[in-house]
């Protein structure tokens, strides 16, 4: 069960970096790396925007249960 969770917790940390590095920057940080000047197609889109942010808010839930219940497993 341990390990379960402590390998869910990577994947869902992995993923969680990534979808924050993907989200439309304000002023040119770190998004503007990756193709922020050009002008897309997918990057003004704001369905892609509110999928984004569903799916980061979604790992974002689960890698908290992970920590929870890890916590929880090392505590007993």
């Amino acid at each position: 069960m341990q390990l379960l969770f402590e390998a869910l917790l990577i994947v869902t940390s992995v993923l969680l970096i990534a979808a924050i590095l993907l989200h439309k920057g304000r002023g040119g940080g770190l998004s503007s790396m990756f193709g922020g000047s050009m002008s897309s197609q997918l990057s003004g889109s704001s369905v892609v925007e509110k999928n984004l942010n569903i799916a980061t808010i979604f790992v974002g839930v689960i890698w908290l249960i992970c920590i929870v219940v890890l916590g929880l497993i090392h505590k007993i």
